[in-house]
């Protein structure tokens, strides 16, 4: 090998490492740029260690490596610190950003799951249109509806549940691009929220259906909401970009869409452990469905109160 080309060619990376490594601040790309650099200059080092290279060649070399072996170690244990400021700003304040939209969807289903289970109750003819014109054996004690939760063991029934509704949040989540499919996600969804009320109500066990619904449910609809408002609001992005290109918006959404994914599979995993664990298990109803409030409450308070403080920050790039 000839070093002195060898050395040449490379010394052009060895000067950008140098450079990156003494930089106070670095971008998320010039971060990963760096460790690049660094493992690749490593390398290289290694190489001409093993033929008569210039000894200042190599000591300079080795000098370069050394200062940029700290910044690697602070660039990679940033990410840790870049996790926290995810959880603790961007998603809150993209959750706070977007609550028009998701706030809105939950009375709109919300209103619309009341009216279906209103006329389920009270009309034959409502009854007969949705397939519950004979449903005792869904509506008595130990029925359907209440063996739903008891038929699996706790965590197969955790993991089935957070498995469904992932699948559920994610549809309503990705395909709002489309706002039909997600629109229709939405639909069904509140369909049988207010379908499984209306019958319960006709057979007098409310109390059975809030029993059973409200300690998982409060928190696994408002996901399901949150992600129907986010879907759509990505649609809308692709209708209506505003002052951006259209591709710019709906990368910049598309980003913020993910990040509420995110968010959204750990509250649905709460979700999940509260309907696997407490909803079928012997507390009080009043216990039960208090530990389900307070799961919610602390959601909604994650994504309007720290939601606003996060959103009011400036924004700033990942540096380090």
């Amino acid at each position: 090998m000839d070093v002195d080309a060898y050395t040449l060619t490379h010394r052009a990376g060895w000067t950008r490492l140098d450079q990156l490594s003494k930089r106070r601040r670095l971008s998320g790309s010039e971060i990963d740029e760096l460790i690049t650099l660094y493992r690749r200059s490593s390398q290289q080092l290694a190489r001409i260690r093993t033929h008569e290279a210039d000894p200042d060649v190599i000591a300079g070399l080795s000098s370069i490596l050394t200062r940029a072996r700290g910044r690697v170690l602070r660039a990679q244990g940033s990410i840790w610190s870049d996790i926290g400021r995810f959880f603790t700003h961007q998603l809150p304040a993209e959750l706070y950003r977007t609550r028009v939209w998701w706030l809105s969807v939950m009375a709109v289903c919300l209103l619309v799951a009341l009216g279906i289970g209103v006329a389920v109750d009270n009309s034959s003819g409502a009854r007969k249109y949705f397939g519950v014109h004979n449903a005792q054996a869904y509506t008595e004690r130990g029925g359907l509806f209440e063996s739903y939760y008891s038929d699996h063991t706790h965590s197969s029934f955790t993991a089935q549940v957070w498995t469904n509704n992932a699948l559920v949040a994610a549809i309503a989540l990705f395909t709002g691009i489309l706002i039909v499919p997600a629109a229709y996600s939405l639909w069904q969804n509140t369909e049988n929220l207010g379908i499984a009320g209306g019958a319960m109500a006709h057979a007098d066990r409310l109390d059975s259906f809030f029993g059973f619904i409200l300690p998982h449910g409060m928190l696994e609809m408002t996901c399901i909401f949150v992600a129907g408002g986010v879907g759509l609001k990505l649609g809308w992005t692709l209708i209506d970009p505003g002052h951006e290109t259209r591709a710019s918006a709906l990368a910049r959404q598309g980003r913020a869409t993910g990040m509420v994914a995110v968010g959204l599979a750990i509250a649905l995993f709460v979700s999940g452990l509260i309907e696997g664990f407490v909803t079928p298990s012997g507390f009080p109803v009043a216990v039960r469905i208090g530990i389900g409030f307070i799961a919610w409450a602390l959601f909604m308070s994650y994504a309007l109160i720290v939601g606003r403080q996060a959103a009011s920050e400036p924004a700033e790039d990942s540096v380090i």
